[in-house]
C-alpha cells in the first residue's frame, strides 16, 4: 500500500508547497511510491484518509485551531514544513506590535478579522513528529525527507551552522566585510544560498542546538550594530524564541 499524503496550508505564502511541485520530474517519480489525497496546489479532489500530513503556515486565527487538531487526529505522522509552521516566521512579527497598529497599516481597517490572534507555531497547538525548515524549504531536502520516511529511516536535519556550507563554497564572510549575518548560529541545509548571493543569512532555518549567540552578538556589536538592531535581525524569523542579547 502506498502511504497517503495530505498537504495543508495555514497562514503562509504557500511558497513551500510550490517547492514540492518544483521537483518536477522527481515528483513524478515520487508519485510511484506515494498517493496524494489532499493538496490544494496540485489536485482538486480532497480526501481525509491520509497517513502523513505536511503542514505549511503558522496559526494566526482561532478558527485554524480546530482544523489543525482535526488533521493531527487523522494523521499518523505530522510534519511542520517551512519557517512559518516551524518558527512562526515572518507572520510572528505582528506579535511584537499592538494589533491596532498593524491592522490598519496592512489592511486599511481595524475590524477586518473577528478572530485574529497572536501567531503560533504548529507545535504550540498540536504535537509534531518532524520539521523541515527554511523559507522556502529546500526541495532536495524535502525529497530526501520523504525517501527516508518511505524507507523507515529516521529523517535527520544538519545540526551544524550555515557557515560550514558557506566556507565549503569559498565564500567571503559577510561579517568579516562588516555586514550582519546569522549564519554562524543558524541550522545548515540550504547550501548557504543567501550568503552565496551576498545576502545575509536571516535565520529562516532556525537555530542550531547549541548556538553561540553571545559570541555573534559581541562580533556584530564590534562591527557597529546596536543590541536593538541585532535583536531585530533575530526576530525576522525567530521572533517566538527567547533570545537573550
Amino acid at each position: 500500500m502506498k502511504p497517503k499524503i495530505g498537504v495543508f496550508s495555514f497562514s503562509s505564502c504557500e511558497g513551500c508547497q510550490l517547492q514540492i511541485l518544483n521537483l518536477e520530474e522527481e515528483f513524478t517519480t515520487l508519485l510511484g511510491f506515494i498517493e496524494i489525497v489532499n493538496f490544494r496546489e496540485a489536485i482538486d479532489e480532497k480526501r481525509e484518509d491520509y497517513d502523513i500530513a505536511f503542514i505549511e503556515g503558522s496559526i494566526t486565527r482561532e478558527s485554524d485551531i480546530e482544523e489543525l487538531k482535526h488533521i493531527r487526529e487523522k494523521a499518523k505522522i505530522l510534519v511542520a514544513f517551512g519557517a512559518c509552521a516551524d518558527l512562526g516566521g515572518i507572520n510572528a512579527l505582528k506579535n511584537l506590535h499592538p494589533q491596532d497598529s498593524w491592522l490598519p497599516a496592512v489592511y486599511g481597517r481595524r475590524d477586518l478579522f473577528s478572530d485574529t490572534m497572536l501567531t503560533k507555531r504548529v507545535k504550540d497547538i498540536v504535537p509534531i513528529d518532524f520539521t523541515i525548515p527554511g523559507c522556502p524549504i529546500d526541495k532536495g531536502e524535502f525529497l530526501r525527507f520523504v525517501q527516508s520516511l518511505l524507507l523507515g529511516v529516521q529523517p535527520r536535519l544538519p545540526d551544524y551552522p550555515v557557515c560550514v556550507e558557506c566556507r565549503s563554497k569559498g565564500n567571503v564572510c559577510l561579517v568579516e566585510e562588516g555586514k550582519w549575518c546569522l549564519g554562524s548560529v543558524t541550522r545548515a541545509g540550504c547550501g548557504a544560498i543567501c550568503p552565496t548571493f551576498r545576502d545575509p543569512c536571516a535565520g529562516c532555518r532556525g537555530l542550531t542546538s547549541a548556538p553561540n549567540i553571545e559570541s555573534l552578538c559581541n562580533i556584530l556589536t564590534e562591527k557597529g550594530y546596536s543590541k536593538e538592531e541585532i535583536k531585530n535581525k533575530f526576530n525576522i524569523f525567530n521572533g517566538l524564541e527567547v533570545i537573550n542579547i
